[in-house]
């Protein structure tokens, strides 16, 4: 027979319908409006994928299951269209062969896409056919466009796609909005057998949420990875990303980190709010005095303050605190970060990119020939970035860092260690601050509670302390989702170097010997005795300076 054979002779050829099925479908057909394979499938007398093949023999096409296959295409392939095409066309990139990049559709009459994927894409295409419900849930686990049929939906291949986001696109939206609404600093995705867990991190907390179904595990790890700009293929690696996204009117950054597991890949989101992670200096928690000598020690004009404390005590914060009280037309500021948490007008902000050689020494070496006046290290890592901080330094900048140490006077000795010769530290260290972060007991349901003699002596307190003062417990309401507290303040150490602590610190002194000097000459406040203060102010509880300054109270 001359021309193009019928999809209806076809599948009787191949067994998959009988003439009478055909002719009941070519009926219902000119009643619906629909085509013959379309109709064969709502009649359920054959299923999807047999009228696919019978397409792909009809015109002559290659076929691909998108339903059952085990392995998304690469990252490459999917960003090869734009999203907003892939989208307006109907059609998903699965393959590169020879120069052609091979897109699947569910239409072969739909051959005027690859024209448009030529000249607005700039690609080469070839067509395979796929079934609809498999084109449908290939738009959906790879882009987050539209949404999957549930088994209660029923049958049809006629069932359009709504065109709008998907669930899971909306359920992404949703756990960001709800995490800002609850003030996070982290939402954790994390897979197990039977279920999804998701946490928000909220004063340095894990707090349980409602998960998603555990069928969404896979699209909603797809839509997280397509967002970052991640390969999505890719299972068996970490990989680390970013997410620009705007939520009810705000920029948000999230930094994500996606990591292997044994039921999936668990995900990790670091929110950085542009608008609320930034604080002034009253916000951080300065005891009146402290806050009067960090004000005059941060406008120096030249020196190392250096900032130290664990992971996650807001060091970066306090850092960037300071330089928004610095930041003046007259002055030029320059900072180098891994990563650049909060974008600053007016400063200067260069990200480490330790795979093409850009580390802290070599931006540290750059900044020097940009006559700055204020440098801001994000880290000290090692000694060639401490010895080029401190040159900096000694050469009429003022410089800012970072080092992890747990208490004040041991940011001296650490340097040291480090292989920076004692009379640089001696010469160049203007000041060290310890900090750590402590939950604020939520004001509306804090309670008085009288502290135990056990309490008061890890914390140092007396009797006599406590007179026309009332310590708090925390209790719990809705305000604060049941945990009694609300927001952190910090808790600090600050110290500045003297004659007689720069003499024991040029002999190689011991941070035992120079923090009882600190303390005499420098009248250095511990992070405990500052949290006790605080927990006399009403602010915050014993439990809380405790859990804080556990390890810095040996060292007293």
């Amino acid at each position: 027979m001359a021309g193009r054979r019928l999809l209806g002779e076809i599948l009787v050829e191949t067994g998959a319908v009988t003439p009478e099925q055909v002719q009941r479908a070519l009926q219902l057909g000119q009643k619906k409006k629909v085509r013959v394979g379309e109709a064969l499938v709502s009649l359920g007398f054959c299923d999807p994928e047999k009228v696919a093949r019978a397409l792909c023999k009809q015109n002559s096409l290659p076929f691909v299951n998108l339903e059952t296959a085990k392995a998304a295409p690469s990252r490459e392939i999917l960003e090869a269209v734009p999203r907003e095409l892939v989208e307006e066309l109907r059609v998903v990139p699965v393959a590169r062969k020879g120069g052609s990049l091979l897109v699947a559709m569910d239409d072969p009459l739909q051959l005027a896409a690859l024209d448009a994927l030529r000249f607005r894409a700039g690609v080469e295409a070839a067509a395979v056919l796929t079934t609809p419900e498999g084109l449908k849930k290939a738009l959906f686990d790879y882009y987050g466009i539209g949404e999957p049929r549930t088994a209660s939906e029923g049958g049809g291949a006629q069932a359009d796609l709504d065109g709008e986001e998907g669930p899971v696109v909306r359920l992404v939206e949703a756990i960001i909005a709800d995490a800002l609404r609850n003030r996070a600093s982290d939402i954790h995705v994390e897979p197990f057998g039977t279920r999804v867990r998701v946490r928000y991190r909220i004063d340095g907390y894990c707090q349980e949420v409602d998960g998603p179904p555990k069928d969404l595990q896979g699209p909603l790890t797809s839509r997280l990875k397509l967002m970052a700009r991640m390969d999505i293929a890719e299972k068996r690696k970490p990989q680390d990303g970013r997410i620009v996204i705007e939520v009810e009117g705000r920029e948000i950054d999230l930094r994500v980190s996606v990591m292997p597991a044994y039921h999936g890949e668990s995900i990790v989101m670091r929110i950085l709010d542009k608008e609320r992670g930034l604080v002034g200096l009253k916000e951080l928690g300065f005891d009146g005095e402290d806050h009067q000598r960090f004000s005059r020690l941060i406008k120096r004009p030249n020196g190392l303050f250096l900032v130290t404390g664990p992971t996650g005590s807001g060091k970066t914060t306090t850092l960037y605190a300071a330089l928004r009280e610095l930041n003046r037309p007259d002055v030029k500021i320059l900072t180098a970060e891994d990563p650049v948490e909060y974008y600053l007008s007016g400063i200067n902000q260069c990200q480490v990119r330790a795979g093409i050689g850009l580390t802290f020494a070599r931006i540290l070496r750059s900044m020097l020939r940009q006559a700055p006046n204020i440098i801001l290290v994000g880290e000290i890592r090692d000694v060639e970035t401490a010895e080029i901080a401190i040159q900096a330094s000694l050469t009429g900048h003022l410089v800012f860092s970072t080092l992890h140490t747990n208490d004040a006077p041991s940011a001296l000795t650490r340097l040291v260690d480090m292989g920076v010769k004692p009379f640089l530290v001696s010469t160049a260290v203007m000041s060290v601050m310890a900090q750590r972060l402590v939950r604020k007991l939520c004001p509306k349901c804090r309670v008085p509670k009288e502290p135990t003699p056990s309490e008061m002596r890890a914390v140092g307190l007396t009797p006599s302390m406590l007179e026309g003062h009332v310590v708090y417990a925390a209790e719990g309401c809705d305000d604060c989702r049941g945990v009694g507290y609300r927001g952190r303040i910090g808790l600090f150490e600050l110290f500045e170097m003297d004659p007689r602590m720069r003499e024991l610190c040029f002999k190689g002194t011991g941070t035992l010997r120079l923090r009882e000097q600190a303390r005499l000459s420098g009248g250095l406040v511990s992070l405990q005795e500052d949290g006790v203060r605080k927990v006399l102010a009403g602010l915050t509880t014993i439990d809380e300076v405790l859990a804080a300054t556990a390890e810095g109270s040996q060292a007293d």
